[in-house]
């Protein structure tokens, strides 16, 4: 289906770009959330008769989007959550809980702004994209651990699962008894 583009999308166009996409993406996507407009002559005219209008909209809401930005990119946020002693999370963290994170920050984002390739499931410091306009991105590091001095110890760059897992090999150690018989249980002699 050809389309007209009502706004930057990305890997696919700009504003004005006539594309050809799957049925499915258009009539799921782009036309329900108004990124796009069918490609006939009609909607053609009228596209050009309101093209001036539509890109200062976009320009206003992308200045909006690049001064709402300036408090936000490079910032770090720390998530304290519960983890095994592998560093698995029981549970993840998802946009929904980043988007919390920074609204008790003081920063309004919708968690549909918050780019997360998949859920995060480990401790560890992690960068995490915020699409705040469709050609405004940021980047704000989450730092997730167990403890706060676990996450100031991250922060500082220093590998704590690898650090833990040193530790545990000058643990316990039993006695080599070169005459025992494999299976067989050491006696208290």
């Amino acid at each position: 289906m050809d389309v007209i583009l009502l706004e930057r999308v990305e890997k696919l166009g700009q504003i004005g770009d006539v594309v050809t996409v799957k049925n499915g993406f258009a009539r799921n996507y782009l036309l329900p959330r108004k990124k796009a407009l069918r490609a006939n002559e009609a909607n053609k005219r009228v596209f050009e008769l309101n093209r001036a209008q539509i890109e200062a909209d976009n320009a206003k809401r992308r200045e909006t989007a690049i001064a709402d930005s300036k408090g936000i990119d490079g910032k770090t946020l720390t998530l304290i959550r519960q983890a095994s002693n592998t560093g698995q999370l029981y549970g993840s963290v998802s946009a929904r809980d980043l988007a919390e994170l920074l609204e008790a920050d003081g920063t309004k984002i919708l968690k549909s702004q918050i780019v997360l390739d998949k859920p995060i499931k480990a401790i560890g410091l992690n960068e995490v994209k915020v699409q705040l306009h469709p050609e405004v991105a940021v980047t704000i590091k989450v730092n997730i651990a167990r403890s706060p001095e676990e996450a100031e110890m991250q922060a500082q760059g220093v590998d704590v699962m690898a650090q833990m897992f040193e530790r545990d090999e000058a643990g316990f150690t039993e006695d080599y008894d070169p005459n025992a018989e494999p299976g067989e249980i050491a006696s208290d002699d």
